[in-house]
């Protein structure tokens, strides 16, 4: 996994509604990257409205929330539209903006092992430099840290 002090690895990746977003199109911003495993999952659900209820103040803080998940793009509007989501949703299928964070390991369920993401949340400064690095997030009142972080 990448650490504080890194320079962010970039990427591009479409968004719900067929838009693109890249780390280079954002410099000059601070950028709050969270990673979750699936759109319409109780925990992946709470977080991204905990988000969107902060949202407001990460925008007056200069900072772009993207969420980014391995579902598809159509996954994807329908979650946002569902809940409102005022934030891009990046869709990585291909899990390579996951892999490149370090966030995309093995997990187990159940005795099953699998890959999948590892909700983690990641602060990127003004000069694409990692701010902040949070593993293996717990959802409750992790929005409202990441905000106090970074304001």
């Amino acid at each position: 996994m990448v650490k504080v002090g890194d320079k962010a690895p970039a990427f591009k990746a479409a968004t719900d509604g067929g838009d693109t977003v890249s780390l280079k199109s954002l410099k000059g911003k601070k950028v709050v990257l969270y990673f979750y495993p699936k759109d319409n999952t109780p925990g992946c659900t709470t977080e991204a409205c905990d988000f969107r209820d902060s949202y407001a103040r990460f925008e007056n803080a200069n900072t772009v929330v993207l969420g980014v998940s391995p579902d598809s793009v159509k996954s994807h509007d329908k979650f946002k539209a569902k809940f409102d989501l005022p934030f891009p949703l990046l869709s990585d299928e291909d899990h390579a903006i996951a892999e490149a964070y370090g966030v995309w390991q093995e997990k187990s369920m159940y005795g099953r092992k699998y890959m999948g993401i590892v909700r983690s949340t990641f602060i990127i400064d003004e000069k694409g430099k990692l701010a902040e690095v949070y593993e293996k997030v717990r959802v409750k009142g992790h929005a409202a840290g990441v905000l106090d972080k970074i304001s």
